[in-house]
């Protein structure tokens, strides 16, 4: 549990690195000859490059995370990761190198993304195949607190470098957040090279039942699994990049609010999330997974509108409330979402079923959204078309959420013995 969740922190926090300075940096750096509306879209698009590689790495590391095993698979991830990122640190700006710069830029943010992709599912499994079936949802939210630990390390270094380095943030000081992931990436090596591998998957590699082609598998045979874990996600994927990217441009641009103000906003409710993202997993398995899931989509649906008014009011204290519970709301789905997504596949097709459907949100939802939210700001100049978008995204989660069909569950008492076995 604990391997999986620091190396989920520091793919999320390269990746989460890369939203921010695409919000404050790189529009400027990369795209100095544009309007800064196209600026902004420009750097938003390189930002979906990333979201639409995703599935590309869900694809190649679901295929050798159900053939070699999760452990070696996530070793990979991890390093291709740090080595993306650290590169973007070095990257040349447009005034040094010319289009280069933007096409380097894509291109790396690409390889994270693809990096990205295979992380998930092999980080979620390591650690929820190491659990019983009655702690799943829990076990399974620990991963998934890689995103507000990643959130809060980016966050909080972009910040520490904005505040000491001040004119000097937009010539070197935004890189050291980028460098400094070879570090974290040596940490999380160190950690990962001493777990066993799953016992769930050990066992399925005793009886030899791994599949030659488990992502074909799992196409052909739980399609409906993977279309509808990708939609059910549209409400927690749009949303969050929507308060965590879009509302650093919303907030400076629009509102004219301080940076500094909303980067320690989003500290705030990284640290929230530290707590709610395994107290809602936890929940999920007193409650039911579902249920947990559809309030929480429910919600995020009901708070778009006052999310925007809150913000509009420009004052400090109710800026940092719609900050903090639109990220609350957004944890009562990501906390119990690990589980109800994995178990729906069985164990030898799971990192490549669950994997693929987790990641294609990134491509209908995470990675559009910032672009949506964008357009449409320039379009109207108000944050109402904003918030009909969350909530349209709220309403089909919830019909996918209905369609989803019920996990044909390994029985307990074969888990438990996949377990003892290990």
């Amino acid at each position: 549990m604990f391997a999986s969740t620091v190396g989920t922190t520091i793919e999320w926090y390269d990746f989460f690195l890369y939203g921010t300075a695409a919000a404050l940096v790189f529009p400027k750096l990369f795209f100095p000859g544009a309007d800064p509306y196209v600026g902004i879209l420009l750097a938003f698009g390189t930002q979906f490059g990333g979201f639409a590689a995703r599935p590309i790495g869900a694809a190649i590391f679901g295929h050798y995370g159900d053939r070699i095993g999760r452990k070696s698979t996530l070793i990979v991830t991890l390093l291709l990761m740090g080595i993306g990122t650290a590169l973007i640190g070095l990257l040349p700006s447009y005034a040094a190198i010319g289009i280069a710069a933007p096409i380097l830029l894509t291109v790396l943010r690409i390889l994270q993304g693809v990096a990205v992709g295979g992380e998930w599912g092999g980080s979620v499994l390591l650690a929820m195949e190491w659990g019983t079936t009655k702690r799943r949802g829990f076990m399974a939210s620990w991963p998934q607190l890689g995103v507000p630990l990643g959130l809060l390390l980016s966050t909080a270094l972009v910040q520490l470098m904005s505040s000491t380095t001040g004119p000097g943030f937009l010539t070197w000081g935004w890189r050291v957040p980028f460098l400094a992931s070879i570090l974290l990436v040596a940490v999380g090596l160190y950690v990962r090279l001493k777990v066993l591998e799953s016992p769930e998957f050990a066992a399925v590699k005793q009886k030899k039942t791994v599949h030659r082609m488990p992502i074909v598998e799992a196409l052909r045979t739980q399609w409906r699994e993977i279309v509808t874990s990708a939609f059910v996600r549209l409400s927690e994927q749009a949303p969050f990049y929507i308060f965590i990217t879009f509302v650093l441009t919303y907030g400076t641009e629009q509102l004219q609010l301080n940076r500094s103000g909303l980067l320690n906003d989003t500290l705030v409710a990284a640290a929230v999330g530290l707590v709610s993202v395994p107290l809602f997993g936890w929940l999920s398995d007193r409650i039911g997974r579902r249920l947990m899931y559809g309030i929480g989509i429910v919600c995020t649906g009901l708070f778009a509108f006052p999310y925007f008014g809150l913000l509009d009011t420009r004052v400090a204290g109710l800026v940092l409330l719609a900050i903090v519970v639109s990220l609350i709301f957004h944890d009562m789905q990501y906390g119990p979402q690990a589980a109800l997504i994995a178990e729906s596949f069985g164990t030898n097709i799971r990192y490549s079923g669950a994997g693929l459907g987790y990641q294609l949100a990134s491509v209908i939802a995470g990675g559009p959204a910032p672009l949506i939210a964008a357009w449409i700001l320039k379009n109207t100049g108000s944050s109402t078309g904003i918030a009909w978008y969350i909530v349209g995204c709220a309403v089909v989660s919830l019909i996918a959420l209905i369609l989803m069909p019920r996990p044909a569950r390994e029985t307990e008492k074969s888990v438990e013995a996949a377990v003892a076995h290990g």
